[in-house]
């Protein structure tokens, strides 16, 4: 608890085994009140790790997609009374200990969205393991959606993000993708529902057990954030309307 709100950490989890541990050990517990894990039904020991940590655990029993696990991530940190949630991926590609700093921005009214930015400098990123062609893609994208969505944020596609509860009640994540174009959606729905977003600078670390996606799965990922501002342009033009930005009214 920090200054009176309940500070909630949340990890969509897949085969994380090998890197569970390290990050739930980073995560500052002063200020977190609990630490909530999904599974999508992995095929190793993530679950049985998580419960001898004494962490909440989730569980799919099918694999339904880093989206969907995400929604429940949600979902169930909001049952709990979250004033504050922190998303992370436990594969241990993001510095955790930032939380404590990072949390700061959203308690404070300073932003309702913030989000860890991995390219402070083209060097660090590249040096830090970054695929080339996932930093091209990345720079790319995050273009795109800063002119469209008049933001100015680093990196549109962090797995460090952390939201204000109200953003969470607001937004229709429900009805977001099941895939990864899902992060993609809920920023852009958090830009159109007027909410402030913000970035702060976080290392990133490229190992062979960091989660990620490859070129394929990349290139589908590219087209259908493009789909997605192109659906917000369409929205904000009257041109066309969305059910990705009709509000969703959640109780407290």
């Amino acid at each position: 608890m920090l200054n009176g709100n309940k500070i909630i950490v949340v990890m969509p989890a897949f085969n994380a085994e090998s890197t569970l541990e390290k990050t739930c050990r980073d995560i500052p517990r002063t200020i977190v009140d609990e630490i909530i894990l999904t599974d999508d039904a992995s095929t190793d020991r993530t679950v049985e790790i998580a419960q001898e940590l004494g962490i909440t655990v989730n569980r799919h029993e099918k694999n339904m997609g880093y989206g969907a696990n995400q929604k429940t991530c949600y979902d169930d940190a909001l049952s709990r009374g979250a004033d504050v949630v922190v998303m992370i991926h436990p594969d241990y590609q993001y510095d955790p200990r930032l939380i404590y700093f990072a949390v700061g921005f959203v308690i404070n009214d300073i932003c309702d969205v913030i989000l860890g930015s991995r390219i402070r400098t083209r060097r660090e990123t590249l040096e830090c393991g970054m695929p080339f062609y996932k930093y091209i893609s990345n720079r790319f994208l995050t273009i795109i959606e800063n002119l469209v969505l008049g933001q100015n944020l680093g990196d549109f596609h962090s797995g460090f993000r952390i939201y204000k509860r109200k953003v969470l009640e607001t937004i229709p994540y429900s009805s977001n993708s099941n895939d990864f174009v899902f992060d993609t959606e809920f920023l852009t729905q958090a830009v159109f529902f007027n909410f402030r977003l913000g970035d702060i600078p976080v290392p990133t670390r490229y190992f062979p057990e960091a989660s990620s996606i490859n070129f394929k799965r990349s290139l589908k990922y590219g087209i259908q954030t493009i789909w997605v501002m192109l659906k917000f342009i369409f929205q904000k033009m009257g041109i066309a309307h969305f059910r990705l930005f009709e509000p969703e009214a959640r109780g407290s």
